[in-house]
């Protein structure tokens, strides 16, 4: 089943969604019990520095299932580092299983804030003017604490699912020695074995003002990369300076970069992202859309969306400057700068095609451009690894996502996604195990602010997460 046909699949299902099942919203004491979650794990910090611990926050998650009755041996706290400790729960079925199990795959990790940036502490769970303020509220503990508080409503309520359903909060999947993911798969494949993942670490529904676009699946992701720019030079007195620098050698090449773009590309996922977007557009944005879907493409059509972020890095392979260092004493020329490349590499190429990428467009032979490994390890080639096929989508999963996401936003078009972003979903993936990214979350296209300042997630888009998850997980449990 090629792509094409599951897209055209995929649409199929939410055409024929009729209402049925009816949607039951949660509660006044539902949602106290999932904002207070929610709330406790913000205020626990879960960065990759030494003030922050994932095994704190997976040690409270782990309590609540034991005081609601889970057995102690479907409640499994494990990893490599005393830190960074994974939750693995295991809802069990009633009887002998009908199917092999559903894998709902969080991580507990967020990457770190300075609280001199943000307007409120970044660790402290803050609600004002409809938002809920804190370091993970989009990315990603709005998701761990709905489906935490779902696990427990549906415990809470006797339901008695057909097949296990398993939730794993995970480590370092922001980054970071002991990726959990990665870990539970090659070390415990036992606990994390399923039928397929749900992965709310992506998708979710697009707002433009308010009015729903486009509810996101993910299909497909860009491979991650890093890569470490040097430039060396022999340095000297800061009182005899010399046209050869360092740090202007860097900052040359830096700025081509800054210039640059990567070739304009398609694939089968964005082609079919950007066909439903056109239905759902108007005006010039969606002539644009139409002329860049057009044989051959119309690349002024695509410079002018790609004005709007998340527009363009469906377009291309991203390359961007994220971290500077240069210098050794303030009274001396720099004998190195080195800055921090971060590339989102779209399907079909590899990370060492960019590195090779890079070279050429920086044409400079003193400056190195070294792979850096999710370990931090940095070596002189990179892997020729490419982005996997994406899964054909399964009705089991689409048709209720598709059912539940139009109950409750009504007429929103669900459709296939390539992740910009990068997720655990890959080791899932290579394990041949299929992996779908939906969080359920509706965020304003220019209000996404995971890994940013003041990062917030509207109110009413946490309760509707809620109710969705409940609903899907209770109708993946019954097949």
């Amino acid at each position: 089943m090629t792509l094409k046909v599951s897209a055209a699949s995929l649409l199929l299902f939410a055409s024929a969604a009729i209402a049925q099942n009816a949607l039951v919203p949660s509660s006044p004491a539902d949602r106290a019990e999932a904002r207070e979650i929610f709330k406790q794990l913000v205020e626990i910090n879960t960065t990759d520095t030494p003030k922050g611990s994932v095994t704190a926050g997976n040690k409270a998650m782990e309590k609540r299932f034991l005081d609601a009755g889970f057995p102690r041996e479907d409640v499994r706290l494990l990893g490599s580092d005393d830190r960074k400790q994974n939750l693995v729960v295991r809802y069990r079925a009633a009887g002998r299983p009908g199917a092999k199990p559903v894998l709902f795959l969080c991580h507990m990790d967020v990457v770190e804030a300075l609280p001199s940036d943000w307007s409120t502490d970044p660790f402290q769970f803050v609600e004002k003017d409809g938002y809920f303020y804190g370091r993970g509220t989009q990315d990603m503990k709005d998701s761990d604490a709905a489906l935490v508080a779902t696990f427990l409503r549906l415990h809470r309520e006797g339901y008695q699912p057909r097949r296990d359903l398993i939730l794993a909060l995970t480590a370092d999947e922001e980054g970071g020695k002991f990726n959990g993911a990665a870990w539970l798969v090659n070390q415990h494949r036992d606990l994390v074995d399923a039928a397929y993942v749900i992965n709310p670490d992506s998708g979710g529904v697009e707002l433009d003002h308010g009015r729903p676009v486009v509810a996101d699946v993910e299909a497909t992701e860009k491979v991650y990369a890093d890569y470490q720019v040097t430039a060396t030079n022999r340095g000297g007195h800061s009182s005899l300076p010399r046209p050869d620098n360092a740090i202007y050698e860097l900052t040359t090449a830096l700025n081509k970069l800054a210039s640059y773009s990567f070739p304009f590309e398609m694939n089968e996922v964005t082609r079919t992202y950007f066909q439903n977007i056109a239905r759902e557009e108007s005006g010039q944005t969606a002539a644009d859309i139409r002329a860049i879907l057009a044989e051959p493409p119309d690349l002024e059509a695509a410079s002018r969306l790609g004005a709007e972020p998340s527009f363009y890095s469906n377009f291309r392979t991203t390359c961007v400057a994220t971290r500077l260092n240069g210098g050794h004493a303030n009274n001396a020329l720099p004998q190195t700068a080195q800055a921090n490349v971060n590339c989102r590499i779209f399907p079909g190429h590899s990370p060492e095609e960019v590195r090779q990428e890079l070279i050429k467009l920086f044409a400079d032979p003193k400056l190195t451009v070294q792979y850096v490994s999710d370990a931090g390890s940095v070596s002189d080639t990179a892997p020729e690894r490419k982005a996997i096929a994406p899964p054909a989508p399964l009705p089991e999963v689409f048709e209720p996502l598709t059912r539940i996401t139009q109950q409750i936003w009504p007429g929103v078009s669900v459709t296939p996604v390539m992740e910009n972003g990068a997720s655990d979903s890959i080791y899932f993936a290579q394990a041949g195990i299929p992996s779908y990214g939906y969080s359920a979350v509706a965020l304003e296209r220019d209000d996404v602010r995971a890994h940013g300042q003041d990062e917030r997630l509207p109110v009413d888009s946490y309760w509707k997460s809620l109710d969705f998850f409940y609903a899907f997980t209770k109708e993946l449990g019954n097949k």
